[in-house]
């Protein structure tokens, strides 16, 4: 395996913010000092850039097997090499659905060697119908990280009581897409001032709410632990704020466009600002920052969710979902980081260390003697985002021609460099 020395680099990590010098052998961190000399094969003069734990995003859609003209395994890999992401858990709504041993396997098969490792997410019921639990055992033994049927939420309370039960005893985290389908109806964006203007129909987020707290009373009363996805109202960071302060083992997520957008984007009639749970409103999107800073939200992740481009040609009949591994970290940077709202030890936390610990997933780190997983970053650098440049399929991005402050620049996987953008 071939050696790395990364030549003055800003290294920053939990506990850790220095100017130093890196050297890689055999895929581990073996010195981490200043002026190191040595032989190896490849020299990256880092001046100007920061190192940090690689990322890790717990909410994708691959859309592998079965919708591979959205993206593919391979791409979504390299869009998240692109993104600084060295792993990620894929969610199950694939054709077939990922609620059985064999499509599992073939999610983690087609990975191998592709410098990301990605963790699927198997079906709370089988065929995402919420009639009738997935064997977890059998998802665990294959690969399964999580159980969810994201996309579409387990309507029945006694179905999502006892997979919840059955999912903690084979080990397997819970993650919940909160979403009242009656309430939804044929809901597309927020509804709100801009909905009405618009003239369409909009999802409310008594939606969100009420399922957000129906999950979170639901996994209390059976002594178990559930995951929130994508959170993007003021009343479910409120509902997870004081369920967490009475002891209930909540964790959850929200995702950049949530705490960068509101629906005024909505006014364009682009689809590529229509995702589920729909961008906000300024009051939500305060709350999620506020959420973020006081530590109610666990961490961020994409949602990436590719379309073709004919799919999200129609404003009113396009799918929902956004691409968001090649703009994340850059989009949190611009958020939070830049407008000093959370330090970078607080960004690899929300980034990198917590999506892992939730998924019971071994933590990355920037010490001797541990594997190199590593993003390298130009903190100050500004750019306008350019969907054409994207490694992934998908072009529908709701950051699209916007300059944001920060990109990333390099990933390193156990100790080769499988992304540098010179």
């Amino acid at each position: 395996m071939s050696s790395l020395l990364l030549k003055n680099v800003r290294a920053v990590d939990k506990n850790m913010d220095e100017l130093c010098d890196i050297y890689i052998a055999d895929g581990i961190i073996k010195e981490i000092n200043e002026n190191i000399i040595c032989e190896c094969d490849n020299e990256i003069d880092c001046t100007g850039l920061t190192a940090m734990p690689a990322l890790f995003d717990m909410h994708v859609h691959f859309r592998d097997p079965g919708l591979t003209y959205k993206e593919d395994i391979v791409s979504g890999c390299r869009a998240a090499l692109a993104g600084g992401f060295t792993g990620v858990a894929c969610m199950p709504n694939t054709k077939p659905e990922a609620d059985n041993p064999e499509t599992i396997q073939y999610i983690i098969t087609k990975a191998k060697g592709l410098g990301v490792r990605v963790y699927p997410v198997g079906c709370i019921t089988k065929g995402l119908k919420g009639e009738e639990l997935c064997n977890y055992a059998l998802l665990k033994s294959a690969g399964a990280i999580a159980v969810s049927d994201d996309g579409r939420p387990v309507e029945s309370q006694t179905m999502l009581r006892n997979g919840i039960i059955a999912a903690e005893e084979a080990g397997l985290t819970v993650i919940s897409h909160c979403e009242d389908l009656k309430i939804i109806g044929k809901g597309i964006i927020n509804k709100g001032r801009i909905s009405e203007r618009l003239g369409v129909d909009g999802m409310d987020r008594s939606s969100e709410d009420s399922i957000t707290a129906r999950e979170i009373l639901t996994a209390s009363a059976a002594g178990c632990r559930i995951h929130i996805a994508h959170v993007s109202t003021k009343g479910s960071v409120g509902i997870i704020r004081k369920a967490k302060k009475q002891g209930i083992r909540v964790t959850c997520e929200t995702c950049p466009h949530y705490f960068m957008m509101t629906d005024e984007k909505l006014l364009l009639k682009d689809a590529d600002y229509r995702m589920n749970p729909p961008l906000r409103e300024e009051e939500d999107r305060l709350a999620i920052i506020e959420g973020i800073v006081d530590g109610t939200i666990d961490c961020i992740v994409t949602d990436h969710a590719p379309h073709s481009r004919e799919e999200k040609s129609d404003f009113l009949k396009a799918p929902n979902g956004i691409v968001g591994l090649e703009t994340s970290l850059a989009a949190a940077l611009s958020g939070l980081y830049h407008t000093n709202k959370i330090s970078l030890e607080k960004l690899i936390e929300l980034m990198s260390i917590r999506p892992r610990e939730i998924l019971g997933i071994e933590t990355e780190r920037i010490e001797v003697g541990r594997k190199a997983n590593i993003v390298l970053a130009d903190i100050e650098k500004e750019w306008t985002v350019d969907p054409e440049k994207f490694k992934s399929k998908g072009r529908n991005s709701a950051f699209k021609g916007m300059t944001l402050k920060g990109k990333p620049v390099g990933t390193i996987s156990d100790g080769e460099l499988r992304y540098f953008e010179k």
